[in-house]
């Protein structure tokens, strides 16, 4: 059986997204305009010095994120949404997406199905377990998703993208988890972001 892992990009006081996050500005307020996040110009800006690190976040086997990830549409599905990206998403395997609304199977392009699970998180690990076979499961956020995670004890690798401009404010990743005892396996600078992958220890 693979691990459970999740990556995020954090600011370097811990958080993913600022506040105000619309459709036009998914990232909220982080001092970037649009798409254009400055929490991330490590993956838009420096993709080839960040190669390992990027073909890593979707080499997993099977994918959950939270709805707020997937997209912008809160509530009832009462307009058509398949993401934020595009036809053919960068997973290319199943991707479990947390919500409290029922919704049927969503496939896409490339070998992504996007499955829509409303009994929580636990119940979104053992489809996407069964799914993944003997490959990873990767968590990929938002934060609070992560929290959720992390606080229930399912995670076992945390990988950390650290960029180093702070928010102040917004959606913060360990809110609400307990103490984690961690145990770093690997760190590497990079111009636009320093990447720090921790086991979670029981």
């Amino acid at each position: 059986m693979g691990k459970v892992t999740c990556g995020i990009t954090i600011s370097a006081d811990g958080f993913s997204a600022g506040h105000n996050q619309t459709e036009d500005r998914p990232f909220g307020d982080d001092g970037g305009d649009g798409w254009a996040s400055l929490l991330h110009a490590w993956f838009t800006e420096t993709p080839e010095e960040n190669r390992a690190e990027i073909d890593q976040m979707t080499a997993a086997k099977a994918f959950i994120m939270g709805r707020n990830m997937f997209g912008p549409v809160r509530g009832e599905w009462d307009r058509e949404w398949n993401g934020w990206w595009g036809d053919d998403p960068p997973y290319h395997a199943p991707v479990f997406v947390l919500t409290h609304h029922p919704r049927d199977p969503q496939p896409m392009e490339g070998g992504t199905t996007f499955n829509f699970v409303t009994d929580g998180i636990e119940s979104a690990l053992t489809q996407a377990r069964e799914a993944a076979g003997d490959g990873d499961v990767a968590i990929m956020g938002g934060a609070t998703t992560i929290n959720q995670y992390l606080a229930a004890g399912l995670i076992e690798e945390l990988r950390l993208h650290i960029s180093p401009m702070t928010l102040g404010a917004g959606t913060r990743l360990f809110d609400g988890v307990p103490q984690l005892k961690l145990e770093q396996v690997s760190a590497r600078a990079a111009r636009l972001v320093t990447h720090v992958t921790y086991r979670v220890l029981p």
